[in-house]
């Protein structure tokens, strides 16, 4: 992990926990006063509110909301729009992470929209992408992921691109327990940099902090973390348990 960018280990707990088994989650975390790297909780929505006031005057500590939808209001029940989000507190978003693109149907199109959604309002995109297992195996994991970052940075201004987070998940590895090699890992954040590197210029792409997910947890989470070309982690399972996710959080330093 680079020194000269941003270190970050993102909270993503999926539809998890009730509102107070999260705010005593946040509070044991946050007991540890020193902390390495910057943090960030991505609960539901319903937690959003209450988990801002657990985090409230903590340095280096943000709030994330798990998708959004690219329009500011209208008619789409269900959803929630980035004007909301800014309105409740919310720093940062995920978007299009491998659950929302399999199992909600999210193109590439909708995760460039929501991105450009979320930087009109202030927000910061956690913005996601991976290969499936058979992408990988058949060799079209480089393709796969150069199109997910075309589509997702597209019409993007460099200043723009500066203030993304790129989040690589392979999605054969995210709640499967199996992790990409330390090996794998980098080589795909090096060819991510580069590809950002193309879409705008080599020192955004050197600048952009660009975090792995996939099954992380404290046992892999210190040789992922020291990879060059790897700036942080999004925690899914390991983030439900503060003993787990401070291990992780530990393991950047």
């Amino acid at each position: 992990m680079s020194e000269n960018r941003r270190q970050i280990i993102a909270a993503n707990w999926k539809m998890n926990l009730t509102v107070g088994q999260g705010k005593k989650l946040v509070n044991h975390i946050l007991e540890e006063k020193d902390l390495p790297c910057d943090l960030v909780f991505a609960p539901p929505f319903t937690h959003l509110s209450e988990i801002k006031k657990s985090i409230t005057d903590r340095d280096k500590v943000f709030l994330a909301a798990q998708n959004c939808h690219h329009e500011s209001n209208g008619a789409y029940t269900g959803e929630i729009s980035t004007v909301m989000l800014e309105d409740m507190g919310v720093q940062m978003v995920i978007v299009g992470h491998s659950e929302r693109r399999q199992l909600f149907g999210d193109t590439g199109k909708w995760i460039n929209q929501k991105i450009k959604a979320c930087l009109s309002r202030n927000l910061q995109p956690i913005f996601c992408f991976g290969e499936k297992l058979d992408q990988r195996e058949q060799n079209q994991h480089f393709e796969t992921v150069r199109k997910q970052l075309n589509e997702g940075l597209s019409n993007l201004s460099e200043a723009q691109i500066q203030d993304v987070i790129f989040a690589y998940e392979p999605v054969w590895a995210i709640g499967t327990g199996h992790t990409a090699t330390p090996g794998q890992a980098e080589e795909m954040h090096q060819f991510v940099r580069k590809e950002i590197s193309s879409t705008s210029t080599d020192q955004v792409a050197r600048s952009v902090p660009i975090l792995y997910g996939g099954s992380v947890k404290p046992a892999n989470a210190s040789e992922l973390l020291h990879c060059p070309n790897i700036d942080g982690a999004l925690v899914g399972g390991a983030s439900l348990k503060a003993k787990d996710f401070l291990a992780i959080v530990e393991a950047v330093v």
